[in-house]
């Protein structure tokens, strides 16, 4: 779990800590649940943009509060209120970073889902039948239904095969159209 860093807002003033439920809470008892069942599930990538929205509001929040307090800091230098050696300010360069990590995240299983959605869609149109992944011998009483995986993966390779066989065709055709290039 992601805890912000403590924060400290001046000289002499005690650090804020996020607050957390108590310990016999029901709220935590809540959050506690799916994160000990998440390694146990294998959850898909839209599943985890979901669980990460909550951590991206929560790091947005952050990184605002921080840029807020960065910005009331170098004003009160700036006015001449304070030094501006004896103030910690917080860091928003590390809150940002850690926001736009998360953004990262999410980018890049939004575009692997649309990647699988695109694989599927091309699996369903150029071999319309369903692959059995558990069996590896040909089913005697479903002759036709399904494919076996070994079935899937000779037809895969013939596939293969074929579009070198046109790639080749095709090169092979721009040479002799151009000889002498």
């Amino acid at each position: 779990m992601n805890l912000p860093p403590m924060q400290q807002q001046g000289p002499g003033v005690m650090p804020q800590v996020p607050q957390q439920p108590g310990p016999g809470t029901p709220q935590q008892a809540q959050q506690l649940q799916p994160q000990i069942q998440q390694p146990q599930e294998k959850l898909d990538n839209i599943s985890k943009v979901k669980s990460l929205i909550t951590p991206l509001r929560e790091s947005l929040s952050l990184t605002l509060k921080t840029a807020a307090q960065t910005l009331h800091q170098n004003s009160l230098v700036d006015v001449g209120s304070l030094k501006g050696v004896d103030m910690a300010v917080p860091r928003f360069d590390k809150n940002m970073e850690e926001f736009y990590s998360i953004c990262d995240q999410i980018e890049l299983h939004l575009k692997t889902s649309i990647e699988c959605l695109a694989q599927g869609t091309a699996s369903q149109r150029y071999l319309p039948l369903p692959v059995a992944l558990t069996r590896t011998d040909p089913l005697p009483s479903q002759e036709g239904a399904a494919l076996t995986y070994p079935q899937y993966l000779a037809t895969v390779r013939a596939q293969v095969g074929f579009a070198k066989e046109v790639h080749d065709m095709l090169v092979g055709a721009a040479q002799n159209v151009s000889p002498g290039e």
